[in-house]
């Protein structure tokens, strides 16, 4: 019998065979995440047969350790990030002739995929000489939790293949790549199998979950997937208000909020942080910081960075910079760097520059000795928009000494079932020609309609002609291109960015969905983008 909840597990455990299905239980006490580990130490401390082995990594431990030690050893590795310790481990297992285990490989997998080591954990999944659905789904979900979404379908597709059989992790770990891919008919396809591998969506709610999220960040919101779970918990409602608010759909995300309190869910801190991005979203402001005293007083909950971060983004979008400002410093908590960033960001695009300049201090004492491009590139930017280049070109051999790089900008869009990735000036494409000659036609066209290049948003120190060449090659108008050319009229193109769109793409998508009559949906980093006739549903307040 395969245990999957706790409830499973004391029902094993109360059977009158029960010391046969102890290990059983113990290691999903001890192991899962479903588990408990308070009744896995009351198991060791209350059962004879049991034995607690100490552990030194030397070279001849006083007494050999099993097999089964090294799992336990090397899972506490993974979450402390505690790479030495870990490879020490490996080096000691591999000597004693553990290595071969089935068990500790997908251990191993799963380590060397916490510490972001794919080169590592994926040549030890490959010589793996047999692999079962715990290798694959820890090798998929290493994939997935290091944002290379494509890779890990590629993977489950070979799992598949392979005749493997799929449990309801691996896919919560697929489901997962296909909403960060933007895969939507691929995600379709999994939702349609599940039924055929066993998996159960209703009474599952952490399937259900996966769901709801997968639609939302593919483009759809399913509210079918929603209403058809038994037993909602706060992660399901959390999911499903979150899609409304990434859509736009901000007054429907707080409607379903009040009805997930009427339903009596507690809500946990992420659920508050998704209402209130609903609230910045739309520009609510009173309605955000309402709803922000009125759940502390009606739960208790001690309001994190992330909640105050929404609701300074909230003041700092809507052009409120001093009432932003004021708050930030009569917070009870010290601000991060992600807000600091937050308000000084939106000095930029509201050109207080010298409000900006001031704030950047911030940034200097908290972050910049940090191993984080976020705040060195805000701080170069600012400088260039205020033409400071000697100052920006400080900041950049200081990112190169500390080895940081800025993350690269990229658009993914699926067509017949396959994954395209581009990158700003990308070449690679196979059909790079074609895609460059569409780019340089519709560029003709929305000249005429009066579009002209926001060359401001280029902060590089050339000529306004090669800023405009610079802004044309953007990852998500290439993208768009090739949408155009092999997605016929009558179908939405899909785009999914990593990065927040910038100005100029964003008046781009909307001349394109005027002229070329096409509907576009742009997922950026922050929310969704639905272009159509020439106008966005973010309305452009993004």
């Amino acid at each position: 019998m395969e245990v999957r909840s706790m409830w499973e597990a004391l029902q094993l455990h109360g059977q009158k065979d029960a010391s046969r299905n102890l290990s059983k239980v113990f290691s999903f006490a001890a192991l899962s995440p479903f588990g408990d580990l308070n009744y896995a130490r009351l198991l060791l401390s209350t059962n004879p047969s049991t034995t607690t082995l100490s552990f030194a990594p030397s070279p001849k431990p006083p007494t050999p350790p099993y097999n089964f030690t090294f799992p336990f050893l090397l899972k506490c590795c993974a979450p402390s990030k505690l790479p030495p310790l870990g490879k020490q481990l490996h080096a000691l297992l591999t000597k004693l002739g553990f290595a071969p285990d089935l068990y500790i490989q997908n251990v191993l997998v799963h380590m060397y995929s916490e510490f972001g080591d794919l080169v590592l954990a994926r040549s030890l999944f490959d010589r793996m000489p047999h692999r079962d659905v715990v290798s694959w789904t820890s090798m998929i979900s290493g994939l997935v939790n290091h944002d290379l979404p494509v890779e890990a379908i590629s993977l489950f597709e070979r799992m598949l293949q392979c005749g493997v059989e799929v449990n309801e992790a691996t896919v919560i770990s697929v489901l997962r790549a296909r909403a960060d891919s933007g895969a939507l008919s691929m995600g379709r396809k999994v939702h349609a199998n599940l039924e055929e591998w066993g998996i159960e969506i209703h009474s599952k709610s952490n399937v259900s979950t996966a769901l709801v999220d997968m639609y939302a960040k593919s483009g759809c919101i399913v509210r079918k997937v929603f209403d058809d779970v038994v037993d909602r918990d706060v992660f399901v409602w959390t999911a499903m208000i979150s899609g409304l608010a990434s859509h736009g759909l901000c007054k429907d995300a707080i409607d379903m909020f009040v009805d997930m309190e009427s339903s009596g869910v507690k809500p946990d801190e992420r659920t508050v942080t998704t209402v209130l991005t609903a609230c910045r979203n739309a520009g609510l402001i009173r309605e955000g910081f309402m709803l922000f005293s009125d759940v502390q007083r009606r739960y208790g909950m001690k309001p994190s960075i992330q909640h105050f971060g929404c609701l300074v983004d909230l003041l700092a979008r809507a052009g409120r910079l001093k009432e932003a400002e004021d708050f930030v410093n009569a917070m009870p908590i010290e601000p991060d760097a992600v807000l600091w960033r937050t308000l000084i960001w939106a000095c930029k695009v509201h050109g207080d520059d010298d409000r900006a300049e001031r704030l950047m201090k911030h940034l200097e004492i908290q972050d910049m000795r940090a191993d984080d491009s976020g705040s060195y590139i805000l701080t170069s930017n600012v400088y260039a928009s205020t033409g400071k280049w000697c100052n920006k070109a400080e900041v950049r051999e200081l990112m190169n000494k500390k080895g940081l790089v800025k993350p690269l900008g990229s658009s993914r869009i699926e067509i017949d079932g396959g994954v395209h990735e581009f990158v700003m000036g990308d070449y690679n494409h196979p059909e790079a020609e074609e895609i460059f000659v569409e780019l340089a036609e519709v560029m003709d066209k929305i000249r005429k309609e009066g579009y002209d290049p926001r060359v401001s948003e280029v902060l590089l120190e050339m000529d306004d002609e090669e800023k405009a060449v610079q802004l044309l090659h953007h990852s998500e108008k290439l993208a768009l291109a090739y949408g155009l050319i092999r997605i016929g009229h009558g179908s939405t193109i899909w785009i999914v960015k990593n990065l927040r769109s910038c100005e100029d793409c964003h008046e781009f998508m909307k001349l394109i969905s005027k002229i070329c009559k096409r509907d576009i949906v742009v997922r950026d980093r922050i929310r969704f983008h639905h272009f159509k006739n020439g106008e966005c549903s973010c309305k452009d307040y993004w």
